[in-house]
């Protein structure tokens, strides 16, 4: 039996309703990872919990990485993060898996040319192009 669900409601980068249909266990897993996620930080907030190792990537990383007297600065980075997510997925399917490939997770040019067995100029045009088309959005 399909369920279905409001990709909105469990990721904070989707800024419109992107409604799927996925089978119950998969809604099930998603709605306990929510549960998990929301008992967590309410364990971190009681107990004042600061990972020294937070360096996920995630909002708490940036805030904890640039860690400053001015509230203002750390809300603007974690905005920046937000409206960066957002504008990443904007972009078709194809080119912001290779913009994230390239620039999130560090991989050359080649080596994405190489997995997606495609040629390195398609590559280079496709990030190009979904990096302007990124500069539009943000």
């Amino acid at each position: 039996m399909l369920i279905t669900i409001n990709l909105r409601d469990f990721y904070p980068w989707y800024v419109t309703d992107v409604f799927l249909e996925v089978s119950e266990e998969v809604a099930a897993e998603l709605q306990a990872d929510r549960r998990y996620e929301k008992n967590h930080e309410r364990i971190q907030r009681r107990y004042k919990v600061h990972s020294l190792d937070a360096e996920d990537g995630t909002e708490e990383a940036v805030a904890m990485e640039c860690h400053s007297n001015n509230p203002e600065a750390v809300f603007k980075m974690i905005d920046n993060h937000c409206r960066l997510c957002c504008a990443l997925n904007t972009l078709p399917k194809t080119q912001g898996r290779r913009v994230e490939a390239r620039y999130l997770f560090g991989n050359s040019v080649q080596k994405i040319a190489i997995t997606e067995s495609v040629s390195l100029s398609s590559i280079k045009e496709s990030i190009e192009r979904g990096i302007k088309t990124m500069r539009k959005v943000f």
